[in-house]
C-alpha cells in the first residue's frame, strides 16, 4: 500500500464515522479535560493555536472560547464541516483546513501553541505527528498532547470488552503491542516522544476524567463511533446482528447496575496530559 493509498483510506474511514463521532463527542464537550490541558499549556486570549487532528472540535472549541486564534486541521473535511457548524452555533471564529498531520502544510515557527486531544495519538506514525507539531511552533511556544492512559483504567473500554465477551467468551483485546488509541498510555513513553521532538521542560500529568452514560446503547455508540479502530476490531470478529444486539443488552445491564437506579452511569478514564516547550 502506498502512503497516498493509506491516507485516502484513513480519510474515508473518518469521513464515514464523522456524523456519529460528532454526536458522541457531546460527552467530551461537557468534560473539563480539554480546557484543563489548555490551561496547563498556558493558552491565553490572542494565542495563535493550532489543533492537529481536530475532529469536530473537542479542543478547538474550548480554545476559541478562551479567545485564542484557532486553526483547526484534520484529514477529514466532513469532520471540519461539523466543527464549523459547532463554531457557528456558538458564535466562535475558527479557521479550518484539510491537512494530514503527518505532513503539515504550514511554515516553521508560525504558532504559539499546537495541541491535539485524542488525535495524534491515533497516528500510524505518531512520532512524526508530534515532530510536525513541534516544527510549526515558535521558539518558546508549547506543544500539548492529551491522550488515553492505561486501557485497564479506561472504564468505557473495559465495559465494551466485557460486552463482547458476553457473546465471545474467549475474546481478549490485543494489548501487546497496544492498539493505536493506547500507544501513548505509558506516561514515560509520552515524555520520551515529546523529548525526541526536541521539546524541553516536558511535564506529564495523569488525570482521571468522568463520562456519563444514560444507556447501554449510548455507551455502545460512544465506542464504535470514537475512531475506526473499534469497528475494525469488531469487523474482524464478524459479529452477527444478533450478537451485536446481545452486546448492547449486556451493556444496558452494566450501565444500569453502575447507575444504581439513580441518574446516569459514571465511568472513569485515565488520561495523560503532556506539555513541552520548544
Amino acid at each position: 500500500m502506498t502512503t497516498s493509498q493509506g491516507r485516502e483510506e484513513t480519510r474515508a474511514a473518518w469521513d464515514k464515522i464523522a456524523p456519529g463521532y460528532d454526536k458522541t463527542r457531546d460527552a467530551y464537550a461537557r468534560t473539563w479535560v480539554g480546557s484543563e490541558g489548555l490551561r496547563r499549556a498556558g493558552l491565553r486570549s490572542g494565542t495563535r493555536f493550532l489543533d492537529v487532528a481536530a475532529g469536530s472540535g473537542s479542543l478547538s472549541i474550548p480554545a476559541a472560547r478562551l479567545g485564542a486564534q484557532v486553526l483547526a486541521t484534520d484529514l477529514s473535511s466532513v469532520m471540519l464541516d461539523l466543527l464549523n457548524k459547532r463554531a457557528r452555533d456558538e458564535g466562535l471564529t475558527i479557521e479550518t483546513q484539510v491537512m494530514d498531520g503527518h505532513a503539515l502544510e504550514l511554515d516553521d515557527n508560525s504558532f504559539d501553541m499546537a495541541g491535539s486531544q485524542f488525535g495524534v495519538m491515533l497516528f500510524p506514525d505518531m512520532p512524526k505527528g508530534i515532530s510536525e507539531m513541534a516544527r510549526v511552533v515558535n521558539p518558546g511556544g508549547r506543544v500539548l498532547m492529551i491522550v488515553l492512559g492505561n486501557p485497564r483504567e479506561v472504564e468505557f473500554f473495559a465495559f465494551f470488552v466485557r460486552g463482547i465477551q458476553s457473546v465471545r467468551p474467549d475474546f481478549a483485546p490485543p494489548l501487546d503491542p497496544p492498539p493505536l488509541p493506547f500507544q501513548l498510555q505509558d506516561p514515560e513513553r509520552l515524555r520520551n516522544e515529546l523529548t525526541k521532538a526536541r521539546l524541553k521542560d516536558v511535564t506529564i500529568e495523569r488525570f482521571t476524567e468522568t463520562l456519563e452514560f444514560e444507556t447501554g446503547k449510548e455507551l455502545w455508540s460512544w465506542v464504535i463511533w470514537s475512531n475506526p479502530v473499534a469497528e475494525m476490531m469488531l469487523g474482524e470478529l464478524n459479529l452477527s446482528s444478533g450478537e451485536r444486539e446481545s452486546i448492547e443488552q449486556t451493556l444496558e445491564g452494566m450501565v444500569r447496575e453502575r447507575a444504581s437506579g439513580s441518574g446516569p452511569a459514571k465511568l472513569t478514564n485515565s488520561v495523560n496530559i503532556g506539555v513541552g516547550m520548544k
